[in-house]
């Protein structure tokens, strides 16, 4: 018989602990373990009902309690969640409940009427199921090894790929995270990260949860509210974007604010920066604030956390530290032989935080593994201590900005719908808020140059892909870089707009 979700199972007896212990603090209610577990008994109950159990289910739910609900209630009715976010335009989130295979969808009182008006599935309101009464059926009881959820993730075909992620995958996220973070249950999480995002998801949210402690959620990331909320905080989690923007936030800030602020960020035990690689000048900072060098970690939607540095012990800055116990890591070169400190190779990557493969996508989930080995497309070195430093991607066409994986061939295909463009190239450019910058360099239709101002390009964007997918900058070319046979050669495509930048910006215009 295969065994139960483990994940489920230590819910259920954190609810018998820890009974009256807040789970939840969000900005309309607080929620103890007991009551999450009810609510989401109930949400399973009331899907059960409506023959909804073991569905794939889309949630479209404002970040709080609400949402932990609701993803639970899926989850404990034998079902798979598919994350939606309110930062995706419509047309990006029909894609995923089409994609996904989505039989219905769970909303919100804030969301849910505008989910209902284009939503080809039923949609129900999560917050009438909570109150539903507890039927005496007994609920499902799924398998550790069963799919939990679909992540989209941007690959190099430019749509997204649906990354399975079992029960089992979440569970032993969070106690691989709990043991070597040092999780307490009195600790206290600061949560302003996306939750259609593992590390939102997966590596704050569940870590937190399924150690007994507190998460004090807010549905969007304000730098003001989250210094307050400092006080009562222990941990931070973020992506080295927010970590900027908090530093310029209190950079700005009132003398009394900004002392009771720095005071604070004293006040915390720990301080992580992921999806992203952190500047050192933003490190240092929060260094200075904090006592400690922000725990800087390696991880990915396929993965959870495969490397991270030590909370006790050297935070190397610049590194993602040494293997989590439990995870295997090898740095492999292009013979397929693991290289030598020193020496740059793929980080690959084997152990129970590893995806089951990507959603109704055989080719590309057998060309991610190689003996059981997932290939995570980055390259690295590694110190002769063991210490691992990412070097870049494999591949040109994925970019980091603000904490979010992009794939530039998804953006661009976007782009060349714009009636005015001939073709587009996406890049990145090195930024020390956004990690990389996402530049467009657009080839206008003869005689329409004009109609392609920064302005309205992103305004076309944001009509068709998130916000934080937008590129940051648009610049209209004559011609790109290209080899012989007419492909963009985008590492001399982002030279030039660099020293274009850098030329703008010695002239008082640089890039915003």
């Amino acid at each position: 018989m295969a065994e139960e979700s483990a994940l489920l199972a230590r819910l259920r007896g954190l609810a018998e602990e820890r009974g009256a212990h807040l789970a939840v603090i969000d900005e309309h209610e607080r929620v103890s373990f007991r009551q999450l577990l009810e609510r989401s008994e109930r949400i399973a109950a009331a899907l059960l009902r409506r023959g909804h159990g073991g569905a794939r289910v889309a949630l479209l739910v404002t970040q709080g309690a609400r949402w932990v609900e609701g993803f639970l209630g899926v989850l404990a009715a034998g079902g798979v969640v598919v994350p939606l976010s309110p930062l995706h335009p419509q047309a990006e989130q029909r894609w995923f409940i089409e994609r996904s295979g989505a039989t219905v969808a769970l909303g919100c009182e804030a969301l849910g009427e505008p989910l209902r008006a284009w939503a080809p599935v039923e949609v129900l309101g999560v917050e009438a199921l909570r109150q539903e009464a507890r039927a005496e059926q007994p609920l499902p009881r799924p398998a550790s090894g069963e799919a939990a959820l679909i992540l989209y993730t941007s690959g190099t075909t430019g749509k997204p790929k649906g990354a399975l992620i079992s029960h089992d995958n979440l569970a032993a996220v969070a106690r691989l995270l709990g043991s070597a973070w040092q999780w307490r249950p009195e600790d206290v999480l600061l949560h302003a990260l996306p939750l259609h995002h593992l590390h939102g998801l997966g590596i704050a949210l569940f870590t937190a949860l399924l150690a007994g402690s507190t998460t004090v959620m807010r549905p969007r990331f304000d730098a003001a509210e989250l210094w307050e909320l400092c006080a009562e905080g222990t941990v931070l989690m973020g992506v080295p974007t927010m970590h900027k923007r908090l530093l310029d936030a209190l950079d700005a800030a009132p003398p009394e604010s900004a002392a009771r602020w720095r005071r604070n960020a004293a006040g915390l035990r720990l301080v992580t920066s992921g999806s992203a690689a952190l500047p050192r000048t933003v490190g240092e900072r929060w260094r200075a604030l904090s006592g400690d060098y922000p725990l800087e970690r390696f991880g990915m939607t396929e993965i959870g956390v495969g490397l991270s540095n030590p909370v006790d012990g050297e935070r190397v800055a610049g590194s993602c530290g040494l293997p989590l116990p439990g995870m295997d890591v090898r740095l492999v070169g292009e013979d397929g032989r693991e290289v030598a400190p020193g020496e740059p190779g793929e980080i690959w990557i084997r152990g129970p935080g590893v995806f089951l493969g990507y959603d109704g996508d055989e080719a590309a989930t057998r060309a991610a593994f190689t003996e059981g080995w997932f290939r995570s497309g980055d390259l690295a070195t590694r110190d002769e201590r063991g210490y691992v430093k990412i070097l870049g991607r494999l591949s040109v066409d994925i970019l980091k900005s603000g904490g979010y994986k992009l794939s530039a061939l998804e953006i661009e295909e976007v782009l060349r719908d714009h009636p005015a463009v001939a073709d587009a190239a996406v890049v990145g450019l090195p930024d020390e808020t956004w990690g990389e910058l996402v530049v467009a360099a657009l080839l206008p239709r003869p005689g329409r140059a004009a109609e392609l101002s920064e302005e309205a390009v992103r305004a076309f964007a944001k009509e068709r892909i998130a916000a934080y997918k937008v590129p940051k900058r648009v610049v209209v070319l004559e011609q790109v870089p290209r080899n012989p046979v007419g492909k963009v050669v985008k590492p001399e495509l982002a030279k030039l707009l660099a020293a274009r930048f850098a030329a703008e910006a010695g002239a008082g215009a640089g890039p915003s």
